[in-house]
């Protein structure tokens, strides 16, 4: 018998958890722990999905820089299903010690823009009643528009909420995710729950 990777058991099977199921085994080759969760239910982490592709498919901030967004709040949040998936992908698109670095707190190999969105994602997972107009000037001043200042927070604030539901539920990071990061990605994340046996 399989043991559970969250405090809550997999939903029954019906159609859209199959869908579900069937999309994560094509894309990474087994279903993860974090999609048997929100299946329980589907519409709702369909809409979030699109929520989320719909907020980047529109916003001239790149892919690096949600990368570094999402890796630098789930370190700042201790939320370690997130920092090795996302630190996993930030390390493709710049290299594995730039991807470390940012999960550590250090913007070595970040550009001015990168930089700026690391420090203001941990500043709003950190406690976003106490940001600054100040904070928000050092972000133009890195070069972002208002709306690109307005996409990375909805962005920061939207990766919050998914990671604090996996968190609360108890889902484990996949044993597959962390035996395929790279290594300095894995050993920077000293935080959160341990991958799943």
């Amino acid at each position: 018998m399989e043991r559970p990777t969250a405090f809550v058991s997999d939903p029954p099977p019906s159609p859209p958890v199959t869908a579900a199921y069937d999309a994560d085994v094509e894309s990474d080759g087994y279903v993860s722990n974090f999609t048997r969760l929100w299946c329980w239910r589907p519409d709702v982490f369909t809409a979030f999905a699109t929520l989320r592709a719909d907020l980047m498919a529109d916003s001239s901030l790149s892919p690096r820089e949600f990368a570094v967004m999402v890796a630098s709040a789930a370190a700042a949040r201790g939320d370690s299903y997130c920092a090795l998936a996302w630190g996993q992908k930030l390390a493709a698109l710049s290299d594995d010690a730039t991807a470390a670095g940012v999960l550590q707190g250090h913007d070595a190999g970040l550009s001015g823009r990168e930089a700026a969105l690391m420090d203001w994602s941990r500043r709003v997972i950190g406690d976003p009643n106490a940001t600054s107009e100040a904070d928000v000037e050092r972000l133009r001043e890195a070069g972002l528009t208002d709306r690109e200042i307005f996409e990375a927070t909805t962005w920061i604030a939207l990766r919050f909420a998914f990671s604090t539901i996996n968190d609360a539920l108890g889902a484990q990071p996949d044993r597959q995710l962390a035996e395929d990061v790279p290594q300095l990605v894995r050993e920077a994340v000293t935080f959160g729950r341990p991958s799943a046996p």
